[in-house]
């Protein structure tokens, strides 16, 4: 899958990161690439913004509360 993480970040101070076709994605964004895995995508997006998580709606699977 491809992500890409958001540029701006939530109110929670969150950027959160998205898969191409998601109804939430952001118009800045910087991609991430290609990963098997989200968690791999959270981790590059980690070395970026220290606080990342992925979009509820296109990247649950690594989306924490």
């Amino acid at each position: 899958f491809e992500y890409y993480v958001n540029k701006n970040p939530q109110e929670n101070g969150d950027h959160e990161i998205h898969k191409p076709g998601c109804r939430y994605f952001p118009r800045e964004t910087i991609r991430l690439g290609y990963f098997l895995y989200c968690k791999d995508a959270t981790a590059k997006a980690m070395q970026i913004y220290p606080q990342s998580n992925g979009c509820y709606h296109c990247n649950r699977e690594c989306h924490t509360q």
